[in-house]
Order: C-alpha cells, then sequence, then structure tokens
C-alpha cells in the first residue's frame, strides 16, 4: 500500500489522444507536497505518512504546530494530510513528492468536498420522486409527503430523508483513470470529473479496488530532501 499526494483542482478541459477521441479531464496542479512525518507500528501502533501542501503564516501557527514543522525542517504547510502506508513503502521526512508517482492508464480513488448547494427539497437532496400533479393534489406538487405514521409510534423517527443542507460533504469518487501526467508543471489529468470546486484541496491515491500496475514506483515517485542530497556526494568521495 503506497502514499497518495494532495493536490488543487484548477478545472476541466479536453485533451485529444491519438486517435482523434476527445476525452474531458480535470487537470490537478501539485506543487511542493512534501513529507511532514512519519508514523510508525513501534511508535504509533500504525504505519503512515503525514504530507503538507501550500504555504501557511506563521503567525497564525501555534507553538506546537511551529515545532512540529521545525523538527521536519520544512517550511510550515497550509494542509496537512496522513495516508496509511505499508512499512516498505515510507518516504523519507523532507521528501517531495511528484505526479510521476501515478503512472498513465492508472486507476485512482480522488476524495475532496464536494460543491454547497444550501438548503434543498427533499427531490434534489433525495431524489424523491414528488407528490401527483393532479388527482387533489395541489400547490404541494414538490413536497415529500408523509414523514411517518399515526399516533403509534407518534413521532418521525430519527435519520429520516428531509429537506435540509445539501453538498460541503467529503466525497470519494473512485476508479478514475489517470489520462496523463506533466512532471515539468506538475499536473495531473484525471478522466472525467472529480468531487470539489476550483481552487479545493483533493487528495489521490491508488485505486483499492484495482491492481496497482507493475509501471507504478515504489515506494513512490519522489525528490530526496535537500540537505541528505547535499550529503550523499559527500559521502561518495569519502
Amino acid at each position: 500500500m503506497r502514499s497518495g499526494l494532495i493536490a488543487v483542482k484548477l478545472g476541466m478541459t479536453r485533451i485529444y489522444t491519438e486517435e482523434g477521441t476527445v476525452v474531458p479531464v480535470t487537470v490537478l496542479k501539485v506543487d511542493n507536497c512534501q513529507v511532514v512525518a512519519q508514523k510508525t507500528n513501534e511508535k504509533h501502533g500504525y504505519t503512515a505518512v503525514q504530507l503538507g501542501v501550500g504555504v501557511a503564516k506563521i503567525k497564525r501557527l501555534s507553538k506546537a504546530e511551529r515545532g512540529h514543522f521545525a523538527a521536519a525542517k520544512v517550511e510550515p504547510k497550509r494542509k496537512l494530510q496522513e495516508f496509511r502506508v505499508s512499512s516498505d513503502n515510507t518516504m523519507p521526512v523532507g521528501s517531495e513528492v511528484t505526479v510521476d508517482h501515478f503512472v498513465a492508464g492508472q486507476f485512482v480513488d480522488v476524495t475532496g468536498t464536494s460543491l454547497g448547494k444550501g438548503f434543498q427539497g427533499g427531490m434534489k437532496r433525495w431524489n424523491f420522486k414528488g407528490l401527483r400533479a393532479t388527482h387533489g393534489v395541489s400547490v404541494s406538487h414538490r413536497s415529500i409527503g408523509s414523514t411517518g405514521n399515526r399516533q403509534d409510534p407518534g413521532k418521525v423517527f430519527k435519520g429520516k430523508k428531509m429537506p435540509g443542507h445539501l453538498g460541503s460533504e467529503t466525497v470519494t469518487t473512485q476508479n478514475i483513470v489517470v489520462v496523463r501526467t506533466d512532471k515539468d508543471r506538475g499536473l495531473i489529468m484525471l478522466k472525467g470529473s472529480v468531487p470539489g470546486s476550483k481552487g479545493g484541496w483533493v487528495s489521490v491515491r491508488d485505486a483499492v479496488k484495482r491492481k496497482l500496475p507493475d509501471a507504478a514506483p515504489k515506494p513512490g515517485a519522489f525528490k530526496a530532501p535537500v540537505a541528505a542530497a547535499a550529503a550523499a556526494p559527500e559521502a561518495v568521495k569519502e
């Protein structure tokens, strides 16, 4: 089980295949997605990597958060998220995950916050049929109808589908195909739509219901930390 990455949804466009077929794609931008911390089974009871993206203002961070980023020797991040990984797929702290972490043709699962639609009725929120157009029904054609029984039980059960707030929820879309990646610009192009608004954060990880391609890098595609990269040539000279 490999780590995922955090990206920004830029919007949708279309690309053409070599056969001339039009493919609608969602473009995701991956910029400076770094490993901030590692969670080990010995110390925390599970194995995971914590990734961070974006730039946070230092004055808005607590003292504990400042110490957390200082220990990792990375700049303060605006968003943090953990990804469960197997023990052999951890990445060093400070390394930067790149878009070639995923390969073209691979299936991924994308998680984001859906668009907020405010207060909506039962027909839009739950796909209710609504009431009849005639035969005694007037004015309330889009109402949800009865919500319970009579004197017994004399109440509306919890969880009853009724009008209310729609959207602004965490949604995961599974089995989305990676059409193309652009390492130079840090772009991932996924076939179709993904949850979330333009400029919103989304997390991309390997599809849990599909086999990982053999070409996918393990433990992942990443740039080594600057300190480690600088120390490597000195070790070779010795």
